[in-house]
């Protein structure tokens, strides 16, 4: 076979599989459920001061050389793991954290494979200008209102609004409250900076008590990066998100569901701390979304999202998720964190 033929057949070949991955993903999108993301996506800053914000350490001219080739290769590497997930669909709903603000988010979605995405972000007043959005697929989802909650921490500094989206679903025709998180860090020590997770674990516990005192029956995702791992206080005692067991009873339960506590307690985790794993980043529900009624969380289908090109082969992080950067140095990967998802069904009624 010459040359000539041979490049032609890669082609025909390519274009059948990508033919049938469409198809696959058509399908996927035109069944009964729905799956949900979070992902600390590692500093997605463009290349453009904002002289009202701290972005000083990701510009061209900074020790981190942040270039417009590398904030590029940072996009297409996102967008590489993003299409992985669901069983290489893309989510229908994915949280996004550290996101510089509107424009990055754009630029991801463009790369984004045969998904419709609309996104909802709110300027933050964190001092480092690092912001929450969600992207959602636009066939399955209309968007009902976008929010922010203020977290008021103990010290005075300004952080991260915690980020309040109702979608409707079309299919249920109900709506889900998304609230998507990104708590205060443990820099300075996890005991020294605990009462800041506390301050947003109130901020999160306060919107969410006033939904349930309306209707207890209320739809709720929580999602995010919340420094703080399920049986930390701020989790388990302030937010009251328990440990969640499929199959058990919870339908006049008081405490929020934690889909992540499992995997914590097999020894999983988002992100790797020196040689420890740390699962900090979450999804959390509400106990009408595993009710057997209507829109329900499929048991057993929380996981953390760890392809294999996303792990680091060699080095200190060898096993973690292989990160843009390790301090100053450019290595050129996705993010330091693992993604997290889990997917949802659509039960008819009869």
């Amino acid at each position: 076979m010459n040359n000539k033929k041979f490049t032609l057949l890669l082609i025909l070949i390519s274009f059948f599989l990508v033919l049938q991955s469409n198809q696959f993903c058509q399908k996927k999108i035109n069944e009964n459920t729905f799956y949900v993301a979070s992902w600390n996506v590692e500093n997605l800053f463009d290349t453009f001061d904002e002289p009202a914000k701290d972005d000083s350490e990701f510009l061209p001219e900074s020790e981190k050389q942040w270039t417009d080739a590398r904030f590029d290769q940072k996009l297409s590497s996102l967008a590489k793991v993003v299409n992985y997930m669901n069983d290489g669909c893309a989510p229908d709903v994915l949280g996004l954290i550290e996101v510089e603000n509107m424009n990055v988010i754009k630029l991801l979605a463009y790369k984004l494979r045969d998904r419709d995405y609309v996104i909802a972000h709110r300027e933050s007043p964190d001092e480092r200008g690092i912001d929450c959005a969600l992207m959602y697929d636009r066939k399955i989802f209309g968007i009902v209102n976008v929010d922010t909650i203020k977290v008021n921490l103990p010290t005075g500094y300004n952080t991260r609004y915690i980020l309040h989206v109702i979608l409707n679903h079309f299919s249920s025709q109900s709506n889900i409250h998304f609230f998507i998180n990104h708590w205060p860090s443990r820099r300075g020590g996890e005991a020294k900076s605990e009462p800041n997770r506390w301050a947003a674990a109130i901020a999160l516990k306060t919107a969410v008590d006033s939904l349930l005192t309306l209707k207890k029956n209320e739809q709720i995702i929580m999602m995010g990066d919340f420094n703080d791992e399920p049986n930390n206080s701020s989790i388990s005692k302030i937010l009251s998100a328990k440990n969640f067991e499929c199959q058990s009873d919870v339908v006049n339960s008081h405490y929020l569901l934690n889909l992540s506590y499992e995997k914590f307690v097999s020894g999983e985790g988002s992100y790797l701390f020196g040689t420890d794993w740390n699962m900090i980043d979450q999804l959390i529900i509400s106990p009408a979304l595993y009710d057997t009624n209507g829109l329900d969380y499929l048991c057993s289908s929380f996981e953390v999202i760890k392809p294999d090109f996303m792990i680091s082969k060699s080095g200190s992080r060898i096993g973690g998720p292989f990160p843009t950067y390790s301090n100053n140095r450019y290595l050129g990967g996705y993010s330091d964190h693992f993604p997290v998802g889990a997917k949802f069904i659509f039960f008819h009624p009869d």
